[in-house]
């Protein structure tokens, strides 16, 4: 069988406002392709402010720099001219929207790719991933915080960037010496069971990537996915328990080994990184 076509398009700066700053584009790769695949397409659209590089050395090197680090790994890199504006307050306001120019190349390109991994959590998408999935073609997304609801329905499959193996470093500054995985590394995953009489729980996370992603049942030794046990006292300060058990709560702690099961791993200094769903970041709550 041939190799899977992919193409990935990212939209950077919807990405980067809502919790994919500094993302790791190796990671992503990898991710890309766990089933084997091959990407073909590997677009980052990405906003230039021209006027502030003519007079800004510094700023200038630095966006030269990074969109050459992508350039160096295959991807790339689509500069979008930021605009200035004055809203109704007086206030200047920068605008570098390249929707536009991701929908027309993600339309035109699709045509010669089995696969779509979209990173984005603009609802202004939606139209047009129909349109890819009509061509025949599967698309994915990939987003982190504050993304739309209906896009998250309407695509193949929905990826929550923060649990991704790897694909951003730790939030918490708690601690948090090891690779990902690993014993006493940082984690992050979604409470999957949870005992509110008992006040205990299961999270299960992602401990690598693979191309058995739906296999989400940790008792199969095909899955890429394990469960931690958690007590209550573990929760973040303040946090309403009778929300769980949720899929769209992505936690993150401290992978420890259970003390009273060998073999079994423990959650612990568990904080809350996902937003509120009305738009809003919310600030992360530590366990104290």
């Amino acid at each position: 069988m041939p190799k899977q076509r992919i193409g990935i398009y990212i939209d950077s700066e919807n990405i980067t406002r809502n919790g994919g700053y500094a993302m790791r584009y190796g990671a992503l790769r990898r991710f890309a392709e766990r089933d084997g695949g091959s990407i073909v397409r590997f677009n980052s659209y990405m906003a230039m402010d021209v006027e502030r590089g003519k007079t800004d050395r510094e700023y200038r090197e630095k966006v030269s720099s990074y969109h050459w680090a992508l350039r160096d790994i295959g991807c790339k890199v689509i500069e979008k001219p930021v605009k200035w504006f004055t809203n109704d307050k007086g206030q200047p306001v920068s605008k570098a929207n390249a929707d536009l120019d991701l929908a027309v190349d993600l339309m035109l390109q699709s045509d010669r790719l089995d696969s779509v991994l979209l990173l984005s959590g603009d609802g202004d998408f939606l139209q047009v991933v129909r349109a890819v999935q009509n061509k025949g073609c599967q698309v994915e997304c990939l987003a982190f915080q504050n993304f739309s609801a209906d896009l998250q329905k309407e695509v193949d499959v929905f990826h929550q960037g923060y649990l991704v193996p790897g694909l951003v470093a730790p939030i918490s500054n708690q601690a948090g010496t090891q690779e990902w995985g690993e014993v006493g590394s940082r984690m992050r995953g979604v409470v999957v069971n949870w005992n509110n009489e008992k006040r205990f729980g299961f999270v299960r996370y992602m401990r690598t990537i693979s191309g058995k992603l739906w296999i989400t049942d940790t008792r199969d030794e095909d899955s890429c996915y394990s469960n931690a046990f958690f007590h209550a006292s573990s929760l973040p300060l303040n946090f309403d328990s009778r929300k769980l058990p949720s899929r769209d709560l992505v936690f993150e702690f401290l992978l420890q080994p259970s003390k009273s099961n060998p073999g079994e791993m423990t959650a612990e200094q568990m904080s809350l990184v996902t937003p509120q769903r009305n738009g809003r970041e919310t600030a992360m709550i530590e366990n104290g």
